[in-house]
């Protein structure tokens, strides 16, 4: 059965509630979500709620069911040129980073 936003690629630079939250239900909606995490950390949902230490928390599982996730490096060259690639086969980009982080870092659009 074909879903509202099939086809629909969404790069989601969120954290905490509200933006997890917000691509999930795009995610659920049809969307095909990659979650851009840190190398060795990942999102920080992972475990700055985490019931056991090493085990992906409830809190994580529950805001990002239904994506696909990928680690990238976004301070390296090599990282930072990775997801602008990834940017042009995007539809969508989301983030809830702080007012002019992502110019700070050198990845506005």
């Amino acid at each position: 059965m074909r879903q509202a936003l099939d086809g629909v690629r969404v790069l989601d630079l969120t954290q905490f509630e509200a933006g997890p939250s917000c691509t999930q239900l795009l995610a659920w909606l049809g969307a095909e979500v990659i979650k851009v995490e840190e190398p060795e950390r990942g999102d920080p949902g992972r475990y700055g709620r985490a019931e056991k230490p090493g085990v992906d928390s409830s809190y994580f599982l529950t805001l990002n069911s239904n994506k696909k996730s990928v680690t990238l490096n976004l301070k390296h060259p090599q990282g930072k040129a990775m997801f602008l690639e990834m940017v042009k086969q995007a539809d969508v980009l989301s983030e809830n980073q702080a007012p002019g982080a992502l110019e700070k870092s050198g990845l506005g659009l």
